[in-house]
């Protein structure tokens, strides 16, 4: 089915229509409609229009509002103040649009976006070998949600998760199992849970490093084992695979407990692009974007210096001989530009990160890898914060796993469904199931209702609570419609567009319209908290409507019935749309 077009846009094309028959000399015109407290809508574009045509806005007005007139779609116009516009649309209006949503199954009338294109999404970024803790939650969080969007809105998504695998740390590592072969206690291959890998690896990370510390001779075998791994060697590469698999097994099962997929073929760590790198370089220093300065490969920027006011150069390799990040950064950007026809290159990257990002992005345009046709942009997110508004930390002060955090989640999330449980009538399997959901949604939603770029305070309490903008209000208020429908007997959601609707009936609906529209802004902007806010302002709008309009009540007409189980059914499927962008589930009993 087609997208439905929404009452704001349809009223938005009648009065710019109605605006350029008034004032042809102006064009094309611009009403600046919005939602209004005084009627459905306002347009306020009438004021700068007049004045740019030395015309007066009052007048201007009245003859846009005679010639527009009113009829099945818009009930009132009426004008206000200098010149603005007070809108008010028909009853059926909104029931007829509604209807068409309803008709269009899990899309809800919301249409794809005109020119999608392919987007490269880097996100999930955890480290080979090192346990995943509460920096690694944003990145995941922020990054499933924006792959959902975009993908419902009609862009093709390739994922990548470019995994911390290379480096010193190997050398040190792989030369302390060669020497130590039976500190791994299973064979390759053999089946182990997530938390058995990352203890294995934590113990020999502790071991290697402690060895690596006191005994300057490990230490310049390991050194030797990194140019070995580098080279290619056999024996060396065999070992490092093992490290990256154990790895794989202990972030998947902790992808999973966030309730997430991440697939194998999206995993391409730093050594993906090791075989680009020399090229990289030869590219960058052939076509003068990059210059050797002191022994090392270097892009100047006029913008970017040290305290010093010296010039702080991106150093793409070093006097060395040995690569930075910026080297298998920009090689990432040819890849995913050449070989993946990307047209965005989305990078959900900590903000702590945007300055080697800016000059990143800005030598890869300077190289010509991308333009006005393949834009990168990195979507930086603030830090995850402790209760004391301080980065958060252990009372030891030590960095929180990440899995400690999680099952701490759902171990709260799951006395709070198991408080409701008897009323509901929910099994242990229920409530161990709908735990987890609530849990790990609580987790997601205080992370996805905070615009990305500021840090969050992390409190378990608040995000768990059934009150405010919390995931589990969202939850219930889901679950609260499917008891209502399983209660409604013979009665069927079936929208009536001849009744007249009261006014917490048409502010639900309205919000209802407004969803495709949103979702679009949400897409354009990389702003999965205008979408979390919007949620809950249909749950409060809900709210609103169930004190003031019975649902099921005896005293109501069978057609008013009927509609109003239609407009709550229409509610809980874009409840239940939206929160499966946001990737939290929507348990149908809580």
């Amino acid at each position: 089915m087609a997208s439905v077009p929404s009452l704001a846009s349809t009223v938005e094309q009648r009065l710019a229509a109605a605006l350029s028959a008034a004032l042809p000399e102006a064009g094309a015109a611009d009403p600046l409609l919005r939602r209004s407290d005084r009627a459905d809508f306002q347009a306020n574009g009438i004021l700068a229009l007049a004045k740019k045509a030395k015309a007066n806005p009052r007048e201007l007005a009245a003859k846009v509002v005679e010639g527009i007139g009113t009829g099945e779609v818009l009930k009132e116009i009426e004008v206000s103040g200098p010149g603005f516009l007070n809108i008010t649309v028909s009853d059926r209006a909104i029931t007829e649009t509604l209807a068409a949503r309803y008709a269009d199954g899990d899309r809800l009338g919301v249409g794809f976006a005109e020119q999608p294109g392919t987007t490269v999404i880097d996100y999930a970024q955890p480290n080979v070998a090192k346990e995943m803790h509460v920096g690694h939650l944003r990145s995941a969080v922020i990054g499933d949600a924006m792959t959902r969007i975009l993908e419902f809105s009609g862009e093709q998504i390739v994922r990548r998760h470019h995994i911390g695998d290379w480096g010193t740390q190997f050398g040190m590592l792989i030369q302390y199992l060669i020497e130590h072969p039976h500190e791994l206690d299973h064979k390759s291959g053999e089946e182990v849970s997530g938390e058995e890998a990352m203890s294995n690896l934590n113990r020999l990370y502790k071991a290697s490093r402690a060895l690596f510390d006191s005994d300057e001779e490990f230490k310049a075998r390991s050194r030797d084992r990194v140019v070995a791994l580098q080279s290619g060697d056999e024996q060396t590469r065999a070992l490092w695979q093992r490290f990256v698999d154990e790895s794989k097994i202990y972030f998947y099962s902790v992808f999973d407990k966030l309730d997430m997929e991440i697939r194998d073929p999206d995993v391409i760590g730093e050594s993906g692009y090791n075989d680009m790198l020399d090229e990289t370089c030869r590219l960058l220093e052939e076509s003068g974007v990059a210059v050797r300065s002191e022994g090392a490969l270097c892009v100047f920027f006029d913008d970017v210096k040290g305290p010093d006011g010296k010039p702080t150069p991106l150093i793409v390799k070093k006097s060395n001989g040995g690569y930075g990040y910026a080297a298998t950064d920009l090689s990432a950007i040819r890849d995913r530009v050449r070989n993946l026809k990307a047209s965005t290159l989305l990078y959900v990257v900590d903000a702590r990160q945007s300055l080697h990002f800016r000059m990143v992005f800005e030598t890869a345009r300077r190289a010509g890898w991308l333009n006005d046709e393949v834009k990168a942009v990195q979507l930086a997110f603030g830090t995850v914060l402790g209760k004391d508004g301080k980065p958060f930390k252990t009372r030891e002060g030590e960095t929180v796993r990440l899995v400690d955090l999680l099952d701490e989640a759902v171990e709260r999330a799951t006395s709070v469904v198991r408080e409701k449980a008897e009323k509901v009538g929910l099994s242990e399997q229920e409530i161990v199931e709908n735990g987890r959901y609530v849990g790990i949604g609580a987790v997601k939603y205080a992370d996805l209702s905070t615009s990305a770029a500021r840090d969050y305070k992390f409190d378990l309490d608040q995000m768990v609570s059934l009150n405010g903008d919390t995931s589990v209000y969202l939850q219930y208020a889901y679950a609260r419609i499917q008891s209502i429908l399983r209660k409604a007997g013979e009665a069927r959601p079936v929208a009536h567009p001849e009744l007249e609707l009261a006014p917490a009936e048409r502010a639900l609906g309205l919000h209802l319209d407004g969803f495709g529209e949103l979702l679009a802004d949400v897409a354009a902007e990389y702003a999965p908290h205008k979408l979390a806010a919007y949620l809950y302002q249909l749950a409060s709008h809900l709210t609103t409507f169930y004190d003031q309009c019975q649902v099921l009540s005896t005293d109501n007409a069978p057609e008013v019935v009927e509609n109003r189980l239609f407009l709550v059914d229409l509610t809980a499927r874009t409840l239940h749309q939206g929160m499966a962008l946001l990737g939290i589930r929507t348990p149908g009993r809580l």
